[in-house]
C-alpha cells in the first residue's frame, strides 16, 4: 500500500520523543523523524537538503523558545502542513494562542498515545484533500484537489482528469514502491467487476502523453514489478 509518512517530532523530552518515534513507526504507516529545538526543526521543514514532513508533532516549551512562535514562522513562510501542538499549559488562553499561532490542533500532556494518532490521521485526511496539499514531482508541483501540474520552467500548465489524479496521489503515497495493478485499480476505481485493468493502462498511457519528456521512454511513471512505481526525483531541475 502507501509508503509510510515522514512526521517530525519536536520536543527536547528525550524519552518522549523515543516513545513517540516507536509509536508512530510501529505499523509502518509513519516515518517519525526527530528535532529537540526550534532551530533545528526548522532546518528539517525548509532545508533544501532536509527531508520532505508531512506533518508537524511540535512542543511548547523548546530550549530555544516557544514552539508557537516557530509554528507562527512556519505558517508565513509558507509551511501548510498539519501543526499538532502538544504541552503541559491546556488552559483556555493557552489553547487559542497556540491555535492563532497556526497549530491544527492541540494536545495537552500526559496524553494518550492512540488519541494522538487518531488526530494526527485526521488532520492528514483533512490536510490530503484541501487546496494546499502540494507535491513535487520531478519538473512539476502537483495540486491533487485542483487536478492540476505546474511546471514553472516553462510556465506551462496540465489539466489532469479526476483518475489521472488519483493515479499520482496513490503512487506518490506509495514512497517510490512499485504498486500492482489490481492495487492500483482498487484504489483508484473501487472495487468495481466492470472497470479491468485495461482501463488503468489506457489511463496510464495518457498520463505519460502528459507528463513524460519523452513519453516512449519513461522516468517518472514507470512499469515495474507487475505494476507501476512513481519516480519524483526523476527529471528535476537542480538548484
Amino acid at each position: 500500500m502507501t509508503g509510510p509518512r515522514p512526521i517530525l517530532i519536536v520536543d527536547d523530552d528525550v524519552a518522549l520523543r523515543a516513545t513517540l518515534s516507536e509509536q508512530l513507526a510501529l505499523d509502518g504507516e509513519f516515518a517519525p523523524l526527530e528535532a529537540e529545538t526550534s532551530a533545528e526543526a526548522a532546518d528539517q521543514l525548509l532545508g533544501g537538503e532536509s527531508p520532505r514532513c508531512d506533518a508537524v508533532l511540535l512542543d511548547i516549551g523548546l530550549p530555544d523558545g516557544d514552539g508557537r512562535d516557530l509554528c507562527a514562522r512556519l505558517r508565513r513562510e509558507g509551511v501548510k502542513i498539519p501543526i499538532i501542538m502538544l504541552t503541559g499549559a491546556d488552559g483556555e488562553q493557552d489553547v487559542v494562542r497556540g491555535l492563532d499561532a497556526g497549530a491544527n490542533d492541540y494536545i495537552a500532556k500526559p496524553f494518550r498515545v492512540a488519541e494522538l494518532l487518531a488526530r494526527l490521521r485526521a488532520q492528514l485526511r483533512v490536510f490530503d484533500n484541501s487546496e494546499d496539499a502540494v507535491f513535487v514531482i520531478g519538473p512539476y508541483t502537483f495540486r491533487p484537489s485542483a487536478k492540476l501540474l505546474l511546471e514553472p520552467a516553462k510556465n506551462r500548465k496540465i489539466r489532469l482528469t479526476e483518475k489521472e489524479a488519483a493515479i499520482l496521489k496513490f503512487l506518490y503515497r506509495a514512497g517510490g514502491r512499485a504498486v500492482a495493478r489490481q492495487v492500483l485499480l482498487n484504489e483508484v476505481w473501487g472495487y468495481n467487476a466492470a472497470v479491468t485493468t485495461h482501463t488503468l493502462e489506457t489511463h496510464i498511457y495518457r498520463l505519460r502523453q502528459k507528463i513524460e519528456p519523452d513519453p516512449t521512454n519513461a522516468c517518472l511513471l514507470l512499469t515495474e514489478g507487475g505494476g507501476y512505481r512513481l519516480d519524483p526525483q526523476a527529471g528535476r531541475v537542480a538548484a
